[in-house]
């Protein structure tokens, strides 16, 4: 492998290998202006070493310049340019945060900037991105065909195309991340990294293993698109069907070319991860964290607290890769995560249709010291008796336990209910 790079006059670099080197991050990192791009903090979590038994450090990339750790690939690209290039404008496929990091760097340097976006894309990415003053272009369901488009527009209108993962002057931006965390924590044993395209998971990967080659490096793929973990074991580039995930910053149907061809070497595992370990994740890093994280970026750390084979006297790191999500959906995780952690309850009970009856039934629920969020009243729906009123109550608990609890003692006073999904 090449480990060298070089510097035209205007102090811009060029990766020679199609591989980044090591040395090729560290210029990444001396060009990047830390107004534009910050070292992100990296802090152990009590909370979640004493959840998973060993030492969980996290390193927050959702608090990097618009919330991910794109803009460190795309910065780095779009100061490789010419001026030539620059004159001719930019274009990056994306269905959020690699849109917002292309936008901002091409922002900063007033270049003339297109991205194109999936149209099922997050209202709110679209929105932010289109703050950065770039032309936004909805073009396909999917980033596999959002990428056409910019593609062909592209060699239409001579744009450069700044791609997400499968650049290597991308990829050396990504691999400061790497660069970071071997400042900050000595006797790393094993960094778990959400892998999608495998930009980051490649950039850091090599960053670390030149430097410390004993440290694990595990990538963590959504279940519903483990793209690079099938092709790594096949042994050639795969391209999946895939389903549907939450974590739409991993859900990619198929890896890079540069980038399966360097987790495949440098990758001791690459593993998958179900959205509702995601769900409980997010919810817990924003109860005991204070920290809001994306689906994507909450992926590591979901395996690392669902995966019971961590030695206690390890030094774990979870990069947390961004932090940018829907506010809809993030409501929809919060009630999802209390209704997971069985601290939310809903229950559909069935009384006779007389005064003083969901009186009397509040009234010993109360006593369990639980506590009621919403009620709604049903005496017309099809599926409740005549001369019956069907209530759907929500209810507050403090755990599982209490929400076990609490159906026994309705099963005791022989109520008809049913607990509602």
């Amino acid at each position: 492998m090449n480990k060298g790079y070089s510097l035209n006059n205007l102090g811009k670099m060029y990766v020679k290998d199609k591989i980044p080197s090591i040395e090729d991050m560290f210029r990444a990192q001396k060009l990047m202006d830390k107004a534009d791009v910050k070292k992100t903090p990296l802090s152990k979590s009590n909370t979640f070493s004493t959840t998973a038994r060993t030492n969980i450090f996290l390193k927050f990339e959702s608090f990097q310049k618009t919330g991910s750790f794109k803009v460190r690939g795309a910065y780095s690209k779009i100061n490789s340019l010419t001026n030539y290039q620059c004159k001719s404008g930019v274009i990056a496929a994306s269905a959020g945060n690699h849109a917002q990091g292309v936008a901002y760097a091409a922002h900063k340097r007033n270049i003339k900037c297109n991205i194109v976006m999936p149209k099922n894309a997050s209202p709110a990415k679209v929105a932010a991105t289109r703050s950065y003053g770039v032309n936004v272009i909805l073009s396909g369901g999917t980033y596999e065909e959002s990428w056409k488009t910019a593609d062909s527009m592209s060699r239409e209108n001579g744009y450069s195309i700044i791609h997400a993962f499968d650049d290597p002057i991308v990829i050396a931006g990504q691999g400061t991340v790497g660069l970071e965390l071997m400042e900050d924590l000595n006797d790393i044993d094993k960094i778990y990294i959400p892998l999608g395209g495998g930009g980051l998971a490649s950039g850091v990967s090599i960053a670390i293993k030149t430097r410390r080659p004993n440290v694990k490096i595990i990538g963590v793929e959504s279940n519903e698109f483990p793209a690079m973990k099938k092709s790594i074991d096949e042994g050639n580039l795969c391209h999946i069907k895939g389903g549907f995930s939450i974590a739409d910053g991993i859900s990619v149907k198929s890896p890079g070319e540069l980038t399966f061809e360097i987790c495949s070497k440098y990758l001791d595992d690459v593993v998958t991860i179900d959205d509702v370990s995601i769900v409980e994740t997010m919810f817990m890093l924003m109860e005991r964290e204070k920290v809001v994280v994306e689906p994507a970026g909450a992926a590591s750390l979901a395996y690392v607290l669902s995966n019971g084979k961590i030695k206690n006297s390890q030094k774990i790191i979870s990069i947390l890769s961004g932090g940018n999500i829907d506010m809809y959906l993030l409501g929809q995780i919060v009630s999802k995560g209390l209704m997971q952690m069985g601290r939310l309850v809903k229950i559909f009970i069935q009384l006779p249709d007389k005064p003083g009856a969901l009186k009397s039934v509040v009234d010993k629920i109360a006593e369990l010291s639980v506590n009621i969020v919403q009620v709604e009243h049903d005496r017309l729906s099809s599926n409740v008796a005549a001369g019956s009123a069907g209530v759907y109550l929500s209810l507050e608990l403090e755990n599982e336990k209490h929400s076990r609890k609490l159906l026994d003692f309705l099963k005791q006073e022989k109520m008809v209910f049913k607990v509602v999904p």
